[in-house]
């Protein structure tokens, strides 16, 4: 493709390095201009391996480039909301790691500013992408496993001990938009959300917090949907890995294994179960490169409008369930959310 989109990197996090520069070298319709890093002594292997073609020593000469066009914005948590409103009043399309901000609130302002500016926000939900994930949606909604009831979703990882005794990680500070909820509880109610097709009613969470920054580190939370469907979230910094999630309908079932939302680029397996099978059928997804087809899509979106995959609506959606599953963890109250209004929660 000759007119490639030019890309931006704000920042030089592990997200970036692994998966997201990778994907864009690779890409059929994107190249990477910049690279903003406050090391960038230590960033000429990474540029060279990914063809970068400047590396600045901050993220305003990115901004400042004209021959940026988008920026990929993988910087802690609290600090999307502020680099995604400069990205945006310097003209650069933005795609922002999950969450796209730490509150609906946040959120709300970045995506009003995307639409003022005529500019694509996107949150970087690239589970979406993968072939197996839009197969499981396929199933859903072809009624392979009848009306879904219930939708069960984790995502746990266990940090050093020293790590979390230390809490030397932004994952673990408030402030930064720290704990597990954010971090990976944010894939477990999207998912839930996005396969029940539906915002949650009423959430309630219990929570365990870290003594000296009261940053969740495990979080278990059950979510009610409008019409009977309900969904378990788990999330976690002190747990043996788990990244899975199962849909449970009238009719049967389908569930995945512990490589649910990265299962990288190997052949990705599903089982599904009819209602009364025990053992079902297991169906193989070749593999693929996830974050490839996400930076692919969003770079779509810039040049042809395609209809977005991951709009920010939905992520505004999520971060409202993720507000109020916070408020249930720490009140230990069930938190409803108003269906008319899903900003609008009462105790």
């Amino acid at each position: 493709m000759a007119d490639k989109l030019r890309w931006g990197i704000l920042g030089n996090a592990t997200i970036g390095r692994k998966c997201v520069m990778p994907a864009i070298r690779k890409s059929t319709n994107g190249k990477i201009r910049a690279l903003g890093t406050r090391r960038p002594d230590a960033a000429g292997e990474i540029a060279k391996q990914n063809r970068i073609e400047r590396v600045y020593g901050d993220y305003e000469s990115v901004l400042r480039d004209p021959e940026v066009e988008a920026v990929y914005i993988p910087l802690p948590n609290h600090l999307h909301r502020p680099w995604t409103l400069k990205a945006l009043a310097a003209g650069k399309h933005v795609l922002c790691e999950k969450p796209l901000g730490c509150s609906a609130e946040q959120a709300r302002e970045m995506a009003a500013a995307a639409r003022g500016s005529g500019l694509v926000l996107m949150e970087a939900l690239m589970y979406r992408f993968h072939p197996r994930t839009r197969r499981v949606k396929g199933l859903i909604g072809e009624g392979a496993v009848g009306t879904p009831r219930l939708v069960r979703a984790a995502f746990c990882f266990s940090m050093a001990p020293e790590l979390l005794e230390s809490g030397d990680n932004c994952r673990l500070q408030p402030k930064m938009g720290g704990g597990a909820l954010l971090d990976v509880g944010s894939y477990a109610v999207s998912v839930a959300r996005w396969f029940l097709e539906a915002e949650p009613a009423a959430v309630q969470a219990q929570a365990v917090y870290r003594g000296k920054t009261e940053v969740d580190i495990h979080l278990v939370g059950t979510l009610r949907f409008p019409g009977g469907a309900l969904a378990t979230v788990e999330a976690s910094f002190c747990a043996g890995l788990q990244q899975s999630y199962t849909v449970v309908g009238s009719g049967g079932a389908v569930e995945l294994p512990h490589d649910a939302f990265i299962p990288w680029e190997k052949d990705a397996a599903v089982m599904v179960r009819g209602k009364d099978e025990e053992t079902g059928k297991t169906l193989v997804v070749p593999g693929a490169d996830e974050y490839r087809l996400m930076v692919e899509h969003f770079a779509d979106r810039v040049r042809t409008g395609k209809a977005p995959t991951v709009s920010v609506e939905d992520s505004i959606g999520n971060l409202v369930a993720l507000d109020a599953m916070a408020e249930a963890a720490r009140t230990g109250r069930t938190v409803f959310i108003s269906q008319e209004d899903p900003s609008s929660r009462k105790p």
